[in-house]
């Protein structure tokens, strides 16, 4: 499977087929799914993830959209393992046991 690739400032109306269709134009699309995770109200946009066939077309993909804008600018770049979270998972225990 190619490479994963990290899409930021995609705006609130993007859907995950418009996503595909965006990076479909540098190569085959194998996924593209969006995050949709806000805690403020004036968040500027959502998030997502497109993972393309092969290195070579997710590498053109990052080249020529990186930087490129749909509604506002895209930061396109290849994606990073989730680190592994530490602490505690800030659950309160409201008086049962």
């Amino acid at each position: 499977m190619g490479a994963k690739i990290y899409v930021g400032g995609l705006p609130y109306s993007a859907t995950e087929q418009e996503l595909s269709d965006l990076f479909g134009r540098h190569g085959a699309v194998a996924s593209a799914r969006i995050i949709r995770i806000s805690l403020r109200s004036d968040a500027v946009g959502w998030f997502g993830f497109v993972e393309m066939s092969s290195d070579a077309e997710a590498q053109a993909a990052i080249t020529a959209l990186n930087g490129s804008e749909w509604v506002a600018d895209l930061t396109v770049n290849e994606a990073r393992p989730q680190e592994p979270r530490t602490g505690g998972g800030g659950w309160i225990r409201w008086g049962w046991s």
